[in-house]
């Protein structure tokens, strides 16, 4: 199991990698919808806060399988962002 700071370190990087391509393409790409931009951005954001939430407050039981579930819930979310982010034109 990694370290909770490095774990959250990852999340933010992640989610500042995530958020700054979805600006880039509402700002930059012709034919993006604005809408459908904003609203991803605060899903971006809400995944963020969630997942550092999660890290920062363990359930009780077995740690390791704890952060097996979040690290493989954080990966889906990822990807299902990463398809809304194809989707923006």
């Amino acid at each position: 199991m990694a370290k909770r700071r490095e774990l959250k370190k990852k999340v933010n990087y992640i989610a500042s990698e995530l958020f700054m391509e979805c600006l880039v393409n509402k700002l930059y790409v012709p034919g993006t919808d604005p809408a459908k931009a904003d609203k991803l951005l605060g899903e971006i954001l809400d995944m963020q806060n969630d997942y550092l939430s999660r890290i920062s407050h363990t359930e009780p039981g077995s740690a390791k399988k704890y952060y097996k579930k979040l690290q493989a819930d954080f990966d889906t979310k990822v990807q299902e962002i990463i398809e809304a982010l194809g989707k923006l034109s």
